[in-house]
Order: structure tokens, then sequence, then C-alpha cells
């Protein structure tokens, strides 16, 4: 016969109502409350019915989580792997189920949201994108619904609970860490402008540039549409220019490696010729060849921080927006030299 809420509170000595507020995690019931009832809970292995409790509660014990692209190519980038992986160990922990979402187009990602709100299928969202002029930030808003960010949002700031690296100050660090190196022709790989983590590497390159009295060269920027499509293409006609950057600061890594490779197909060594900086630190990045220096943006955290802060607004739909910033570490290996050291070639 199956074991009911009433066997444990028999067991534990407290009445039903105890045995449900401590399922609930009730900050009324005291800690020591609490430990007896689940040792209890484990020793008559009592599952709790949480779909009955949600219907009692109005609440679906769910989290929505959005992809800024298609599974197809989400799921090809480490990032998001890593970043699930924080979002579902605070998620877990607080009895919360996961609604993972994707999009090929941007339309198509808004109308999940849309549907998942009207549908009350989610408790709160976490996007996991910030893009500008973004309508679906615009439409949570309106809607007063519990959601927060992995970015720095770009208008409504003071409303909004995000979580985010200072990409502008992160991104100049790295490009100072090649200014000292002795490099004045650096070039930036970048990201997709609609989205506000690129827009602030982009400012951070900018700012290192600008401090060190370097001029800021238009030809140095490639843009990521461009190097998805023709990357290739893109660093030839880079390197083809009358003075080719002897630096690079990439995306990411997985943009990092495939550079790598066409500049060994051109002729040109990293880091002997060119020096190269990424982000996202990812496992591969430690086995490359060569290893490559790249900047561990903590992606666990973001996803952990994320979606503890929007479990908090599930609970309190009171608390003011927060905005909490994941700290950042360059991983020096060896993707880099000194410009003294490097041989820069023109191509023949």
């Amino acid at each position: 016969m199956a074991v009911t809420i009433r066997d444990v509170a028999k067991e534990a000595n407290v009445a039903p109502s105890t045995v449900s507020r401590v399922i609930a995690d009730s900050p009324k019931i005291s800690e020591e409350t609490k430990k007896r009832v689940r040792e209890v809970m484990e020793k008559l292995a009592y599952y709790p019915n949480f779909q009955a409790q949600s219907l009692a509660q109005n609440s679906t014990q769910t989290i929505g989580v959005i992809m800024p692209n298609s599974a197809y190519h989400s799921f090809r980038n480490p990032f998001f792997p890593e970043v699930l992986r924080g979002i579902c160990t605070i998620a877990h922990a607080s009895k919360f189920g996961i609604y993972l979402s994707t999009g090929a187009t941007e339309c198509e990602i808004h109308d999940e949201v849309v549907s998942m709100v009207q549908g009350r299928r989610v408790d709160g969202i976490v996007l996991l994108y910030s893009r500008a002029n973004d309508k679906t930030i615009k439409y949570l808003l309106d809607a007063d619904f519990p959601f927060t960010v992995v970015g720095r949002p770009c208008s409504y700031i003071s409303e909004i609970t995000f979580v985010d690296n200072d990409n502008v100050a992160t991104s100049k660090s790295v490009t100072n860490y090649l200014i000292e190196l002795g490099h004045r022709k650096i070039a930036f790989i970048g990201g997709n402008q609609d989205f506000v983590v690129n827009v602030d590497r982009l400012s951070g390159y900018k700012a290192a540039l600008k401090e060190a009295g370097i001029t800021f060269n238009e030809d140095y920027v490639v843009l990521d549409h461009i190097v998805k499509t023709e990357a290739q293409q893109a660093i030839k006609t880079l390197m083809a220019l009358d003075t080719p950057p002897t630096a690079l600061v990439t995306k990411d890594d997985l943009i990092a490696y495939e550079l790598v490779s066409h500049l060994e197909e051109l002729g040109y060594k990293v880091p002997e010729d060119v020096s190269m900086v990424s982000f996202n630190n990812l496992m591969l990045s430690e086995h490359s060849k060569p290893p490559l220096s790249s900047v561990d943006i903590n992606i666990y955290d973001l996803g952990y921080e994320a979606t503890n802060c929007l479990i908090e607004k599930i609970k309190s739909p009171a608390k003011l927006a927060k905005h909490i910033i994941i700290p950042t570490k360059f991983i020096e290996r060896k993707s880099c030299s000194r410009i003294m050291e490097a041989a820069s070639k023109e191509r023949g």
C-alpha cells in the first residue's frame, strides 16, 4: 500500500500540514523539524505528488529556459550545456523542473514565450541571451511575469534582474594584455552586434586601443555573420591587408580553433606569427594546438545565479530587480607571444 502524507506525519510526530510545509520548504518550519521530516520521508520512501501540489498552489513548479538559436546550433556550442548544468543544479535542489525551448528565428522564440506565459506552462523564465530591441523582454515586463536574463539588458535595466560578466572590462583587459606584449595591430573577431555581450566586448576592445593611443581600424573588425559563413575567406582578407594584424581578439574558443586552422593554411603560425586570445575557456582549450589563452567566464555560475534569482522572484514577486556580476579569470596559455618574437609575415 502506498505511503501517505499522514504516515509520514505520524512517524515524525508532526501534523500532516507540517509535512506539507516541509515539502514546500516553508520558512515557517524550523531546520530541525525539516531535517526530521525529510529523514522520515526517505525512510518510508515517500515521494510527494508535485502535480497535485502544483494544482493546489496554482504553480507548475517548472522554469522555462529560452535559447537564442535553434537546438541544432545551440547544442553545438559547449556554452549552452554548461550553462544548463548550472540551471539544472539549482532547479533540482529547489524542486523545479525545466522546460527548454529553442527557436530558429526571433519571431519563433517570441511566439513560444507568449505561449508559455499565456498557457501558464511555467512559473518563470530564464532568457539565455540579451538582444537589442528585444520585444520578448518588453512582453515579459508588460505581462509582469517573473524572468531573469543571462546578459546585460539593452534597456529597462533598473526593472530587470540579470546575471552577467563585466564584458566591457574583460574585453579591455585581454586587449591590454596583447598591447603589453607589444602588439599594436590587433584585430577583433566579434559576434553579432544584435547581442549586447558582443557590443560590450567591442566597446572594451576599442577602449583599450584608445587608452593606448592606438588608432581604431575598421578593417580589423570582422563580424560574426561573416565568420560563420565565410570564415576562411574572412581571415584570408584580413591577413591580406597592407598591414595585417599581429594579434586577434576572438569572440569565443570555437571560432578561435577554426581560425588557427585557417591561419595555418595561409602559412601563419599561432603564436609565432599571430597571437590570439578568446573567451569561454572551454575544456578543449587546454588541449588545443597551441593551448589557447582564454577568459574563463564561469558559465556554470551564470546559469546557477540566474536561476536562483528567478526562483527567489517566483517565491517573492515583490522583490526588487537584482544585478549580479560574475567574475572572470584570464587563463594564460601558449597562443600569444611578444611582438619582438613574432615574425609578422606578408602573404606571398
